[in-house]
């Protein structure tokens, strides 16, 4: 998986850098059919801002959260996306294997 961290208005420190790769990390043992991420972190005041656009075969997954604090805020968009993940990872496994019914059963 390629990771794009980029931060507007904010410096990226290898702090900030190395949770995001870890958090991220429990997105990809859901779902290992990552191909890149975008991710951008923001500050505004006092609001902080984190987003995220996840590429994956056939679809782009987007998420944004915001918080008092970064590190908050990261947490909360990472959930937000291991739930979309799944979601995904769930319909896209359901497509045509459903199995025929028989004549005979209700």
């Amino acid at each position: 998986m390629n990771l794009n961290l980029s931060g507007h208005h904010l410096d990226i420190t290898p702090a900030l850098r190395t949770y995001v790769q870890e958090k991220l990390g429990r997105v990809t043992r859901h779902f290992d059919h990552v191909i890149d991420a975008h991710v951008v972190l923001s500050v505004d005041k006092l609001r902080q801002k984190a987003e995220v656009t996840l590429r994956v075969r056939g679809k782009d997954i987007h998420c944004a959260s915001e918080d008092l604090d970064l590190y908050a805020a990261i947490d909360l968009l990472i959930d937000k996306l291991d739930r979309q993940v799944l979601k995904y990872k769930d319909k896209r496994q359901d497509k045509g294997h459903e199995s025929p019914r028989r004549a005979d059963q209700p």
